[in-house]
């Protein structure tokens, strides 16, 4: 891991670029060490920039955490391959001629994940041997389907906090089942891109014994900010 850049941020966070081979990362450190770690895993597609994620990162190191993101492979902007190209292509139109769009979503969104999860744990992997940084690890974000299969293979994540805003294909949503570490699910009641029922259904699949459900109403972006702060809450219960 090579750290390429760092700045102190206003609230006293420290935020530093790093490179892991192929793998560009940001790493967002509190003012104490030792800190527990949080991977901060952002939708598919979208760059480890875009400003929600970028906002959350930094208000839970704020709150004494290690925060960590990557642009995984075919996410931000590392390449794409022409056959995920092409289904995205498909998709967009797809959905402008308001025909259904599952199966187009399953067949890129599962390779994604699957190339995914490995970058993810070569990062954890490495962060974990910094000495300003000491488990337990948690995992908060808004690509659930990532965070699924992140989870069922990763017995070093303690718990997890997933967006119910994005397509999970249905190899993720049959893993569910093996989940036995503490959720908290978040859901926006009017999401238009996101079924309501599958969303329930998603979290009735978890097989966790402690998994908590916050549904709220307005639409895909519309996560009220005081879940941030319950989230950080649901983080110190498991992770400090």
């Amino acid at each position: 891991m090579q750290f390429t850049s760092e700045q102190r941020l206003d609230d006293n966070v420290l935020e530093r670029e790093f490179t892991l081979g192929e793998i560009p990362g940001t790493l967002w450190m509190p003012g104490s060490a030792p800190a527990p770690l949080v991977l901060m895993a952002h939708n598919n597609g979208l760059p480890k920039s875009e400003p929600r994620l970028v906002a959350r990162a930094r208000y839970t190191a704020a709150r004494g955490y290690a925060v960590a993101t990557i642009d995984a492979a075919g996410c931000g902007d590392r390449p794409r391959s022409a056959a995920d190209e092409q289904a995205r292509a498909e998709l967009r139109r797809a959905m402008q001629a308001g025909e259904p769009v599952d199966e187009i979503f399953e067949s890129f969104i599962g390779p994604l994940v699957g190339n995914a999860v490995p970058e993810w744990q070569i990062t954890l992997d490495a962060l974990l041997e910094l000495p300003e940084i000491g488990g337990p690890v948690g995992y908060s974000g808004g690509w659930t389907a990532l965070g699924i299969r992140l989870a069922v293979v990763e017995p070093r994540i303690a718990a997890a906090g997933f967006f119910a805003g994005g397509y999970v294909p249905r190899a993720q949503r049959e893993e569910a089942r093996q989940l036995t570490i503490p959720l908290l699910f978040l859901l926006q009641w009017d999401d238009e891109g996101n079924p309501r029922q599958r969303a329930l259904d998603l979290f009735d699949a978890f097989g966790s014994k402690e998994k908590t459900l916050h549904a709220n109403p307005g639409g895909h972006t519309g996560t009220p900010w005081f879940e941030l702060e319950d989230g950080c809450r649901f983080l110190d219960r498991h992770l400090k």
